[in-house]
């Protein structure tokens, strides 16, 4: 099974979407194995956006993830970081889909609710960047035989 990272940004934190945000993982079928508030610094931002870090909005976005505490969540299934991805939609949220989580609960850019790994390998690296081994659990999700068929689980 694989595991993706959600990040419950500030902006939905502050509208008070973070059981709307979350339900829609559940409501998937999506197991959430690790789950805790924490307050992001900006050495850990560093890191986490390590590709947009020398951009000159930068400053922006580090700002605004320290506004307030973020809630770090792991959902785990079968195709789990492509599932996430195709529920969260575009990062541009008043482009992205109705139906998204980004198409129905935010308009910005940087503002956008959440953020999701982009894939199995980053899923992988986010993970451990922000829950240590014994934060994530591992439990049997008795609904699993009528989420996956059983060549799936």
């Amino acid at each position: 099974m694989e595991r993706s990272l959600i990040i419950i940004k500030p902006d939905a934190l502050q509208r008070g979407l973070v059981g709307e945000i979350t339900k829609r993982f559940e409501t998937k079928g999506l197991k959430l194995t690790g789950c805790k508030m924490i307050q992001l610094d900006s050495e850990i931002l560093k890191i986490h956006y390590a590709h947009l870090a020398d951009k000159p909005f930068f400053p922006g976005i580090s700002a605004f993830m320290q506004s307030t505490p973020v809630i770090a969540q792991i959902w785990e299934g079968f195709e789990a970081v492509e599932a996430v991805r195709i529920i969260v939609g575009i990062t541009k949220a008043r482009a992205a889909d109705a139906g998204t989580v980004r198409g129905d609960l935010a308009m910005s850019f940087q503002n956008n609710v959440v953020h999701a790994s982009d894939s199995v390998e980053n899923a992988e690296i986010e993970v451990k960047r922000f829950f240590e081994e014994s934060e994530v659990f591992k439990y049997d999700k008795t609904m699993d035989e009528h989420v996956y068929a059983g060549d799936e689980k």
